[in-house]
């Protein structure tokens, strides 16, 4: 759950009462757009993403005008922009109307988990306005700190002082940038980035302003809920069978999903992070999708996700392989049997579909899961393999890719031969 831009970055900001640049939105009419051109000289007009899309300064995806006919010209261009950021396309619905800040230095600044440190870091640097990964070490500093006493101002003011700051700077910095830390730590966030924060000297002092707004949240953390931020901000252009799958996300057990080739052959549900790493790895562009659906889910949910899975992917499988890696909490019989039934339905429902299923799990009462989920199988026709918690997992994962070669190379006709098609 990502938030870009300033359109509710300021929302947030004003939360903590840190100051940023006036920002519109799309609403804005021609008489107060030239309003805002007469009192700032200049207005950036950037097009509006749901969720996370970088690189949009690069793409030519921002206009800067200082007359209202370029404006228009320039919403016209943005307004419903398309946006390729890797693998992702974005449309853009609607834009802001962002008021020029002149400043002679731009800081870049954010706040997040580092796995490095095991603790919240702020990352700093007053040669902002640029990609962070484009500078070189020694202009950027990295400060770990406690989270049960959160960012101090002695944080920032040794970081920048070590930096070789210009001094002028540190005093505003350290006044506000500690302000930020409420923000991350009160509503649920795992990343907060201002770049670039502005240092205006509008005032006859030097103030922070910020001029643009990340965040990414915790999903499974309800204190990002309090700041009522509507849902649509977060429903970018998943496929209908993330938003579906992602609507059963609870308290107890995730469901995470990400369509990795909608042309793949085994489709694979994964428990656990370090096993939805390797088997994403692995197997490639040969996977329908990437899942963590560990953290013991109940039959009831691990029965819809497996019906919802079924139905998008199961037809174009060869191999339905479930994976993961020896579990401390989850009982695999009720994971297991939610996996079987659904299966059983989908059949009873769809009717026979040649299909191999390869399992490799670990954990409480795996045995009498495996037993339960073998006689479903049996009783489908359906061929199988199963390997236990002492089986190496790229080995299971190997074999996975050897069945789905076998099943392109008539290994279904084999198959829906003993099913009787």
């Amino acid at each position: 759950m990502q938030l870009t831009g300033m359109l509710w970055g300021r929302k947030l900001l004003d939360l903590v009462e840190f100051p940023h640049s006036e920002v519109r939105g799309p609403e804005l009419s021609v008489d107060e757009i030239k309003d805002m051109i007469k009192r700032h000289g200049q207005v950036f007009i950037k097009p509006v993403f749901k969720g996370g899309v970088g690189k949009k300064g690069k793409a030519g995806l921002m206009g800067r005008v200082d007359n209202i006919s370029d404006a228009l010209k320039e919403k016209e261009r943005l307004y419903f922009a398309t946006h390729q950021f890797g693998n992702v396309t974005a449309k853009a619905s609607g834009v802001t109307y962002e008021g020029a800040v002149p400043a002679k230095y731009e800081v870049y600044f954010s706040i997040a988990d580092n796995t490095r440190y095991r603790a919240p870091t702020m990352t700093i640097t007053h040669h902002g306005g640029v990609d962070i990964e484009e500078l070189p070490p020694e202009k950027i500093k990295e400060v770990p700190f406690d989270p049960l006493t959160g960012l101090k101002a002695f944080h920032v003011a040794n970081a920048l002082e070590e930096l070789g700051a210009p001094t002028e700077l540190i005093s505003p910095l350290v006044q506000n940038l500690p302000k930020l830390w409420d923000l991350y730590n009160n509503y649920g966030m795992l990343m907060l980035e201002l770049n670039p924060i502005r240092m205006s000297n509008a005032k006859g002092r030097l103030s922070p302003v910020a001029c643009d707004f990340k965040c990414m949240f915790d999903q499974d953390d309800p204190a990002w809920k309090r700041l009522n931020l509507p849902g649509h901000l977060f429903s970018d252009d998943a496929s209908e069978f993330e938003q579906e799958i992602n609507q059963l996300r609870t308290y107890q057990g995730q469901s995470d999903v990400y369509v990795m080739n909608d042309q793949g052959t085994i489709t694979a549900p994964t428990f656990g992070g370090g096993a939805n790493a390797m088997v994403t790895e692995l197997l490639g562009e040969d996977a329908t999708i990437s899942s963590d659906f560990g953290g013991n889910p109940p039959y009831a949910k691990m029965n819809d996700i497996s019906r919802i899975t079924f139905k998008y992917w199961l037809e174009q499988s060869n191999v339905l392989f479930i994976i993961g890696g020896k579990a401390n909490n989850t009982d695999i019989y009720e994971t297991f049997r939610a996996i079987g039934d659904g299966l059983k339905s989908h059949f009873q429902k769809h009717g026979p579909k040649p299909l191999y299923v390869v399992v490799g799990r670990g954990g409480p009462n795996l045995i009498r899961g495996m037993g339960y989920l073998r006689d479903i199988l049996d009783s489908l026709n359906i061929p199988y393999r199963f390997f236990g918690f002492d089986s190496a997992m790229s080995e299971v994962i190997n074999y996975a890719l050897k069945v789905n070669e076998w099943m392109k190379n008539g290994g279904k006709e084999e198959i829906m031969a003993k099913m009787g098609g």
